[in-house]
């Protein structure tokens, strides 16, 4: 015979099972798209200029690195140009020529006067500048792999040499106010990519960084949509 604290316990955990059963039978999960504001307001700013970014030198190196085979600034800048244009309203002016008053990016970024005269000359409201920092690295490793052999049949495993070129890149982006040449805003973006074999075309490597932080870029400027789940109880 139970005893009568039993017989309660038994009842409440079967009651509450029940009652978790039933909710769970009685919802759904579903995927919705949540816009997610700009990170820089820039209400009343209706163009940007782009200042060529410093390309920061590879500490270390003891070769080229088959990055120098491309324009990093150049591409970077085409990229750039071409994602303002198609994903915010914001209409992109060419910049004239500008002499940097320094490659320090830290003193750079303290410039007003020269990023007030960038603004003053384009008319551009808002100036984007900042520094790149793009790295080849050719990496050899091994892993582990399953194989069946043709004698026996059986699963076995391996040890395989694998051969891969690393690609990381560390983006220093900033936003200035194109009348007072105040720093607005400023973000670091760094990924990395790894592509098998180790003669990988670096051009593709560093488009492979760029897609993968593209969304991140454009939510400085832009409200972007983002994926989430959600559960929704049904009656």
């Amino acid at each position: 015979m139970f005893k009568h604290g039993s017989i309660l316990a038994f009842l409440l955990t079967f009651l509450l099972t029940a009652a978790s059963a039933t909710l769970w039978a009685q919802s759904t999960e579903v995927r919705l798209r949540l816009p997610q504001r700009a990170r820089l307001d820039i209400e009343g700013n209706e163009s940007i200029t782009i200042v060529p970014f410093l390309v920061v030198s590879q500490e270390g190196e003891d070769r080229p690195i088959r990055g120098r085979d491309i324009d990093v600034q150049q591409e970077f800048e085409r990229y750039l140009l071409k994602v303002l244009r198609r994903d915010t309203d914001l209409k992109v002016l060419e910049s004239s020529p500008v002499d940097l008053p320094t490659f320090d990016i830290d003193r750079l970024s303290r410039e007003q006067d020269f990023w007030a005269a960038v603004g003053s000359r384009s008319s551009a409201d808002l100036v984007l500048g900042g520094s790149l920092d793009f790295d080849i690295q050719d990496k050899t490793g091994y892993r582990t792999e399953a194989f069946t052999s043709p004698y026996d049949g059986r699963e076995y495993y391996r040890q395989v040499l694998v051969e891969q070129t690393g690609f990381e890149y560390d983006i220093l982006l900033q936003v200035f106010d194109g009348e007072t040449g105040k720093l607005l805003y400023t973000d670091n973006f760094k990924d990395f990519q790894s592509i098998e074999g180790e003669d990988a075309d670096p051009l593709v490597g560093m488009f492979e960084n760029l897609y993968a932080i593209e969304d991140r870029l454009v939510n400085i400027f832009t409200v972007k949509e983002i994926e989430a789940s959600r559960i929704l109880f049904t009656e």
